[in-house]
């Protein structure tokens, strides 16, 4: 009986046994699932990570696909082509349906001709413009020399500017001059309009006369006639040398001698002096003070030598000649002090404040001396050539005068006579 206790277990060890039975099997499949879920975690990752490219080219595809109202796809063939890919990809960009279709390229226009030499080089003393026009025209021309919008090979040339109340007597003086130095020169004419017969068709002066007004001594339109002179000479661009004459003036040099001379200079040669007194700055005119001062109030002879920085400086001041032409009436004489002054103001640095004509003033009145046919002799004119000492690009020197006046046109006879062996005119 004892034994049979022994053996059989008693009721409550066996309900005790059940319940561990149970919680070790709930453990053991929490811990299968977990392992499960993270094996399959694994396992996706790895999956993800190897899909292949093109599932995400046809997504992008599949995207751009429902844009298609707005936009169209166009291949692009890029230039160097891409590395290999282990997948074939076809790149696309996106081009608004609204823009024109592709033009064909506009064939090559043809170069505008170069601008013709004979405009710049030679133009027509004649034309139709104002003054206001021609003055303005003349101020943009360019200030360098050489500075030419085509190949030139044409030498820098001398303008002989001739500012005449009638016909120019001595003109076959000038023709002797100017034989043979074609090219080297270049001849403007500013006469009354109702002056003279036009110059026989093979002078040198033929054509030459330039669009003119009325000149009155004293007044400020013979200033404005030598700013028309020099603007029509500007319109040149091989013209670097500026030279004003009269119907009275004679060369005392031949043609060579006379080129280098201007051509050489460092200087231009505008007459300019300070002179008290009734002729001097009594003439000054207080009211173009403050741009001009009685100080820089300066006399001299209007026959000048310029160069071309300063002719375009005299043609576009619009400063100080609107002044002499309010102001500078007679008994003030714009031909006495306009030029003189400005250059004073502007250009003295490079001044050698002396004229290229000679003339006598020993006589005394308001004009110099006239000489008739008597008095040209061999040494008289060769006194007018080396009888006077100056200084020449800072040298002194007994050629100072290149040309003379007054004489009147009974002279010529004796002149021609002289020229050939005097001044060795061809």
């Amino acid at each position: 009986m004892k034994n049979k206790q022994h053996q059989n277990p008693p009721p409550c060890f066996l309900k005790h046994f059940v319940n561990a039975q149970i919680q070790i099997n709930k453990i053991i499949t929490v811990f299968l699932i977990f392992v499960s879920g993270l094996a399959l975690g694994i396992t996706l990752s790895f999956y993800i990570k190897d899909t292949p490219l093109h599932i995400y080219t046809a997504l992008a595809q599949a995207k751009t696909s429902l844009d298609s109202t707005v936009y169209k796809l166009v291949p692009v063939d890029n230039s160097p082509p891409p590395p290999p890919s282990p997948v074939n990809e076809t790149k696309i960009a996106t081009v608004p349906l609204a823009s024109p279709p592709p033009r064909h390229p506009s064939p090559p226009q043809p170069s505008p001709p170069p601008p013709s030499k004979a405009a710049y080089v030679k133009p027509s003393a004649m034309h139709d413009m104002e003054d206001s026009e021609l003055l303005w025209r003349a101020s943009m021309v360019p200030k360098r020399s050489g500075a030419y919008p085509f190949k030139n090979d044409t030498k820098p040339k001398v303008a002989f500017m001739f500012l005449t109340r009638g016909d120019l007597a001595l003109a076959p003086l000038w023709e002797r001059f100017f034989k043979g130095h074609e090219g080297l020169y270049s001849i403007y004419i500013h006469a009354n309009p109702d002056s003279g017969e036009p110059m026989p068709e093979n002078s040198v002066f033929h054509g030459r006369r330039v669009p003119s007004k009325n000149v009155t001594w004293g007044e400020p339109n013979m200033v404005q006639a030598e700013r028309r002179l020099l603007a029509n000479a500007l319109l040149d661009l091989t013209n670097q040398r500026f030279i004003l004459l009269s119907e009275s003036c004679i060369p005392l040099f031949n043609f060579k001698t006379v080129y280098n001379y201007v051509m050489d200079s460092t200087q231009t040669f505008v007459e300019a002096y300070d002179l008290p007194g009734a002729v001097g700055r009594d003439r000054y005119r207080k009211k173009m003070s403050p741009t001009i001062k009685l100080e820089q109030w300066r006399k001299g002879s209007q026959w000048f030598e310029v160069d071309r920085q300063l002719a375009l400086g005299v043609v576009s001041d619009t400063s100080y000649f609107p002044l002499f032409e309010k102001y500078c009436v007679p008994s003030c004489y714009s031909d006495e002090h306009y030029l003189p002054t400005y250059v004073s103001i502007r250009f003295w640095k490079k001044n050698s404040n002396r004229t290229l004509h000679w003339v006598d003033w020993s006589r005394g009145g308001p004009h110099p001396s006239r000489y008739q046919r008597t008095d040209v002799t061999y040494e008289f004119l060769n006194k007018m050539r080396f009888g006077t000492t100056c200084e020449y690009n800072g040298k002194s020197t007994n050629m100072c005068h290149m040309f003379a006046r007054k004489f009147m046109p009974n002279t010529l006879d004796r002149l021609l006579r002289f020229a050939p062996k005097l001044m060795q005119f061809n």
